[in-house]
């Protein structure tokens, strides 16, 4: 395990071998394949080893050799073993864009939508960590008018906050929101990669399938709760309305006061040296309604557990203009009806074979002491596999 520090990294088991890292925890715990097994020792432990690093780190130059590694050397994975991913839909632009879409003329926002945090339950074994290049799914969709199956012409991404659980719940147990803090260990950015056309044509009567469950991208590096502590508010859900119910009511602030934004960069861009151009701006406290804490608390108030390594995605982050504060390409391009255009003069209403992705955010100020970078989500789309052709669904 390691914890980055500028360019380089705190390798957590060399620092407690040769002694310069005191937790009181034993060294074998930092050289398991995740995070998991330090998520499980609960909060006490997260709180040591953060204690423990800060003294460390007090004086860097005078580390032995191999606590710290250069960054740039490092192959990074998946930073937990996660067991249950769940996808919530708690962003009310991103909400409010997708009913007026999908549901012209009548309200945008379900009856139950701002009651509790509606979420669906994702698919674990697709969760990737940020650099792993992303195939072009295929599924039924409508043809023409008709249903047929082909590679996916509407591939979106969508920008979220992921939350890891640490401690788990025993069964039947609720987590008690004002116990959240307990239970949640960090975050991560999060890219719930979305095949619009697909989805579009399952989703009714039960939601999101295939269109989501072929990857989901999420950042290798996780800031802890402790780390947000100071950029934590209160936001929209602080002023939720209707009240929602008793186990979804806290005082505390548990929004994360980022700021997030969503590149492209298409392969001719990539081919004339151009960066990644940026599409769109979010301030997710601006975006989200409902909370880390009252997506935890819902999800085990039917005595559903959790278990560490969980994973909980936000909902996408929007902001009030879907034109520059869409986080998905379908809100920024109002369904393609005004594609974007790039640096080279290509346009995209949808993503194309090449096109990479880069998502990032930050809190405070990324240069300064004080500030906190989140680590970048990206993702190049390739093609379909070549057996995949258009055809007739049946």
């Amino acid at each position: 395990m390691v914890v980055a520090f500028g360019r380089h990294a705190v390798d957590l088991y060399t620092a407690s071998r040769v002694g310069v890292l005191d937790t009181g925890l034993d060294p074998e715990l930092f050289v398991a394949a995740s995070l998991n097994p330090l998520l499980a020792a609960g909060r006490p432990a997260w709180q040591a080893v953060r204690g423990g690093l800060r003294r460390v780190l007090a004086r860097p130059d005078a580390l032995p050799p191999g606590v710290l590694v250069p960054r740039d050397e490092l192959t990074m994975a998946l930073p937990v073993e996660v067991g249950d991913y769940v996808d919530g839909y708690g962003g009310i632009h991103h909400a409010t864009n997708m009913g007026e879409m999908v549901r012209p003329g009548s309200d945008p926002l379900a009856p139950n939508w701002r009651r509790m945090p509606v979420a669906y339950h994702g698919r674990s074994s697709t969760v990737v960590p940020s650099g792993t290049p992303v195939v072009r799914p295929a599924g039924q969709m409508l043809l023409d008018g008709r249903p047929g199956f082909a590679p996916t012409a509407m591939l979106d991404v969508e920008l979220e906050l992921g939350f890891v659980v640490g401690r788990g719940s025993p069964r039947p147990e609720p987590i008690d929101i004002a116990e959240a803090g307990e239970h949640v260990f960090g975050v991560v950015l999060l890219n719930d990669w979305s095949a619009r056309d697909i989805q579009l044509f399952e989703s009714q009567p039960l939601g999101p399938f295939l269109g989501k469950s072929f990857a989901t991208s999420i950042s290798v590096w996780v800031v802890t709760l402790d780390a947000l502590a100071p950029y934590l508010v209160g936001g929209l859900a602080a002023a939720q309305e209707p009240e929602p119910a008793a186990y979804l009511r806290t005082a505390e602030p548990w929004i994360p006061d980022l700021q997030l934004e969503v590149a492209l960069q298409s392969a001719t861009m990539k081919e004339a040296g151009l960066d990644p151009a940026v599409v769109a701006h979010v301030r997710f406290a601006e975006a989200m309604y409902w909370s880390m804490a009252q997506q935890l608390a819902h999800a085990t108030v039917n005595g559903a557990t959790v278990r560490p390594g969980d994973l909980f995605g936000s909902g996408t982050a929007s902001g009030p203009d879907a034109a520059t504060q869409g986080g998905s390409l379908l809100e920024l391009t109002w369904g393609g009806s005004r594609p974007l255009e790039l640096p080279t003069g290509e346009r995209r209403a949808f993503l194309e074979d090449g096109d990479m992705v880069v998502m990032r955010g930050h809190c405070g100020d990324p240069a300064g002491s004080e500030g906190i970078r989140l680590g970048e989500v990206v993702g190049t789309v390739v093609a379909a596999r070549p057996s995949v052709q258009r055809g007739d669904a049946r």
